[in-house]
Order: C-alpha cells, then sequence, then structure tokens
C-alpha cells in the first residue's frame, strides 16, 4: 500500500488532470452542474497539492525547536482542506440558485460522457486516500467523495435531460449533493478544531480510561489527567497517579508498566505518568486523598 504521502500525491494529480478536461467539458456542454463542479475541483487540486506538500513536511524528525516533529503539519493541511471545501460549495449554491427561475438548455450527451469519466477519475482517487487514516485524509477523501457523488448525479441528471428535457434537475442536483457533502466535511472539520484545542479524541472514553488505571494494584487515585492527539492519529496521555506506600516503595515501575499496558488496550502509545504518594498533596485535595485511599483499603 502506497504511504500516505504517495497516497496525497496520486490523488493529487489525477484530479489537477481531470480538472482540465473538466474546465473544457462545462463550457462545452453549457451544464451549471459541471462547471461548478470544475471550479470546485480547481480548489480541490490546489488543496490536494498544499496537502501534499504538508505530508511531506510532516515526516521531518522532531528537533530542539519542535521537540514533537512537525505531525501537526498534516491537521493544518485537513483544516485548510476543509475550509476550501466549505467555502466551494457555498459559491456552488448561490451558482445554482437562479437556475430554479431560469432553466438553461444543456449538452445532455456531453454530460453522460464527461461524468462517466469522472466517476474513473476521482473514483480511483477516493479510495486511495480511503485506505489512508489520518484526518487529513478523511477530509481530503470527502473531497473526492464529493466529486464522486456529483458525477453519478450528473450522469443520472444528463439521462433525465436527454430522455424528457427537464433541465431543471441540473440546479436541483447540485444543491442536493453540495448540502450532503457540507454536512461531511462539517463533521471532520469539528474534529480538527477539537485537536487543535487539544480535546479528548472522539474514539478515547477518559473516564473508562481513568476507571482502567485506578483498578491497577497499589493506585489509589488519578488526578491532572490530559489525553490529546498530535494529529488525530497519535494519541497523547499525561497525568499524576497516586500509589500506597508499599507500592511506591517497592514496585513503581513494574507499575508504571501495568499503566502503560492499560493505555495500549486504549491505543495510547506517547505517555508521561508521574508517580507519587498518597501524601504528597496540601488543604482539601489531601483529606479527599486520603478518604478516598481509606475506602479502597476497606474494599479490599
Amino acid at each position: 500500500m502506497p504511504e500516505r504521502e504517495e497516497r496525497v500525491r496520486y490523488a493529487a494529480l489525477l484530479n489537477v488532470a481531470f480538472t482540465m478536461i473538466e474546465v473544457i467539458g462545462g463550457f462545452l456542454t453549457n451544464s451549471l452542474a459541471i462547471f461548478s463542479d470544475a471550479l470546485h475541483d480547481f480548489g480541490d487540486s490546489a488543496t490536494l497539492l498544499v496537502s501534499w506538500f504538508f505530508e511531506r513536511k510532516a515526516k521531518k524528525s522532531p528537533n530542539a525547536k519542535y521537540t514533537f516533529g512537525y505531525q501537526r503539519l498534516s491537521l493544518f493541511s485537513a483544516l485548510f482542506a476543509a475550509s476550501i471545501l466549505i467555502g466551494g460549495s457555498i459559491v456552488i449554491i448561490l451558482q445554482a440558485i437562479p437556475r430554479f427561475l431560469n432553466p438553461e438548455p444543456v449538452n445532455a450527451f456531453g454530460m453522460i460522457g464527461i461524468a462517466l469519466i469522472g466517476i474513473t477519475f476521482n473514483g480511483a482517487g477516493f479510495f486511495l486516500l480511503k485506505r489512508g487514516e489520518s484526518l487529513n485524509e478523511k477530509v481530503l477523501s470527502w473531497h473526492l467523495l464529493e466529486d464522486v457523488l456529483g458525477w453519478v448525479g450528473i450522469l443520472l441528471g444528463g439521462l433525465i435531460i436527454y430522455f424528457w428535457k427537464f433541465y431543471l434537475i441540473d440546479p436541483v442536483l447540485t444543491i442536493g449533493l453540495t448540502a450532503f457533502i457540507l454536512y461531511g466535511v462539517t463533521e471532520n472539520l469539528r474534529e480538527a478544531i477539537n485537536i487543535l484545542l487539544q480535546g479528548v479524541p472522539k474514539h478515547i472514553d477518559i473516564e473508562s480510561v481513568k476507571r482502567d488505571i485506578e483498578s491497577i494494584k497499589g493506585v489509589l487515585g488519578i488526578h491532572d489527567v490530559h489525553i490529546w492527539s498530535l494529529e488525530g492519529e497519535t494519541d497523547v496521555f499525561s497525568a499524576h497517579v497516586v500509589l500506597d506506600d508499599e507500592t511506591l516503595q517497592k514496585a513503581p515501575e513494574q507499575t508504571r508498566q501495568a499503566i502503560k499496558d492499560a493505555l495500549q488496550r486504549h491505543h495510547i502509545e506517547h505517555s508521561t505518568i508521574e508517580l507519587e504518594s498518597q501524601y504528597q498533596c496540601v488543604g482539601v485535595v489531601c483529606e479527599e486523598r486520603h478518604e478516598k485511599a481509606k475506602n479502597k483499603e476497606k474494599g479490599h
């Protein structure tokens, strides 16, 4: 399977090649759906090329200034792609509205031919990126899925126009398919913003993580828990874990490893764990910790 950078590069080249065919087809057929998709594909091509650039830079090794490396460049690429897609979709809808009032004749046979080519090109790019797991590839795959579904719609629209001369189907399909894709890309955009704000990734249940750690022998409690993701794939964990005195003195490293094993089950590979005594606290926090420790000991 091609690496992430190669998948994005192949998809970008496919999209650039087809965009040129699409622009010509839009003028020749007088189809708003084709011409609008040509403009949208132009934005997709720019997005894919920028994404390819970011994916290459994201592979650079960590250094003294960027200790986590450049993996988050992939996330910025996802945000850029989502922004372009939303902006382009709004433009398409605004262009389609006047056609409801004044439908224009289009070349149905040309629509059908270009739609078949479009399904082939964009379908190949979509399935290529669909294999990827990064948020960037997911957003980019939505770009191409929009085009695949759009061309299926244009193909059906071309057939309807060819047999029944129902020209209103052109703007109807344009708005319907664009609205569907806006819904999908909004979900990805929300997750990208969550990652930028260092929120807990949606695939991780933080309460379940806490329960698994607190169930480990010798663990009295856990606090200052932080779980976030670098770019949607690499999850990071940090926390202070309170141990009873015996465990802290005799088996701290074994307990730390048990915690790391528990985190692995939640697909968290990078962790920073601070082990501390139940008496390493002050004030109300200390009293609450002692009370929790007593309750846990009674439970045993």
